[in-house]
């Protein structure tokens, strides 16, 4: 389980994200750099670490999944992932 202050710290530059998003996409829209450059480090979307819902894990990340590489398997072995099996042949 990954500490509380790094899934706090990652909530927080979403929410940062999400206040300036119109921003951003007006100042990129008029290439003005400057600007951009004015803006929080955390505003940029970049700045967000993809992190596991269950265990906050965020090495081995599974995109498709929205989980850590271990947790898939623990959920893929035990049948809650819909439409995943294990492989044989």
């Amino acid at each position: 389980m990954a500490k509380k202050s790094w899934l706090e710290r990652n909530k927080r530059k979403q929410e940062t994200v999400k206040k300036y998003a119109a921003l951003r996409a007006e100042l990129k829209a008029k290439r003005d750099y400057a600007g951009l450059a004015k803006l929080p480090r955390n505003a940029s979307p970049t700045r967000v670490v993809n992190r596991c819902s269950f265990s906050g894990r965020r090495r081995g990340y599974l995109r498709k999944f929205g989980c850590s590489r271990m947790t898939f398997r623990e959920g893929a072995l035990n049948g809650l992932i819909p439409g995943v099996t294990k492989a044989s042949w």
